[in-house]
This record gives C-alpha cells, structure tokens and sequence, in this order.
C-alpha cells in the first residue's frame, strides 16, 4: 500500500466529520440566537416603563405625596394636577413621604423618576442578561463573557436595590 492510499479518507468518513462540523456550527447559531432573543426579550419587556421613567413619552413630570400604602402599591396626590395616582411599590414606603415621579398621560400609575425608579425600569432587562449568561456558558463556552454578563447584571440588580430603600 502506497503512502497516499493510506493518507485517504473515505467517503463515509469524511461525510461524518462534515455532518460533525455542521452540528457544531448549529449549535453555535442556535445559542447565540437564544441569548440574543433573551436578551432582545427583556429589553422589549422593559421599554414602556423604561420610555416613561426617563420622559421619553408622552409623560407629565410631578411630585406625589403619599396618603396610603399597603403591600402592594401606594396611592398619593399628584402635585401638578392634583389627581389621585397609584405607585407600585413594593418596599420602603411611609404615608406622607414626597417622591419625584412620571405619569403617562392616559393613566393613573405613576414611575419613580429618580435613579431608583430608572434602574427598576430596566430590571427586566437584567433579568434577561442572568438568562443569557447562563446560555454564552454553557452554550458557547464563552465562559469569561458570560462571567463579564452576569457580573454586570447582578451589579445593576444591586444596585437597584440599594437605591431603592
């Protein structure tokens, strides 16, 4: 047997390795399309909120002073207006507190508008990028990236948290 006999492949081998490398490519197209739906995901899932919180939409800017809170929400009078407004808030919330807040023009809930309320707008959007860390490791072994991911979106998350007290 001569050298370049042995140095070949066959058919079925060489077909294999094709099929191999064509898996491998799909399942890197098919995770950087998840993580990029996730995260095109969260940022669609926090836009409205996001749009109004940074005066982007038809809002009106204004104060509230709270006149009742329970574990939900908290209802208050809207300063420019003198309307009754409901903010969803979840914690930290005393009756007769002042907050600075946006109300779209066709409701009655209004957003913090002060660096707390903004980040909150956007905790969707880190939730999103928790989602896709998890796919650029595991999926792509982009290990370090997806590190660098996750590290940015728990730092906004607590920082949120922190401002929101």
């Amino acid at each position: 047997m001569s050298a370049t006999q042995a140095g070949r492949r066959g058919a079925a081998r060489r077909a294999g390795e094709s099929a191999f490398g064509a898996l491998l490519l799909g399942r890197l197209v098919a995770s950087w399309l998840l993580a990029a739906a996730l995260v095109l995901g969260g940022a669609y899932a926090a836009w409205d909120t996001t749009r109004d919180t940074f005066g982007l939409g038809d809002t009106e800017k204004g104060e509230v002073t709270l006149l009742r809170c329970e574990q939900r929400d908290c209802t208050g009078i809207f300063a420019p207006s003198g309307d009754t407004v409901v903010l969803e808030q979840r914690i930290a919330r005393v009756e007769g507190e002042s907050l600075t807040v946006v109300r779209p023009l066709d409701g009655d809930l209004v957003f913090r508008a002060d660096a707390a309320g903004r980040l909150y707008a956007l905790a969707p959007l880190s939730g999103a990028l928790l989602l896709a860390a998890v796919v650029i490791g595991g999926g792509l072994r982009r290990y370090r990236l997806a590190w660098i991911v996750a590290g940015t979106a728990l730092a906004h998350l607590l920082l949120t948290f922190l401002l929101w007290i």
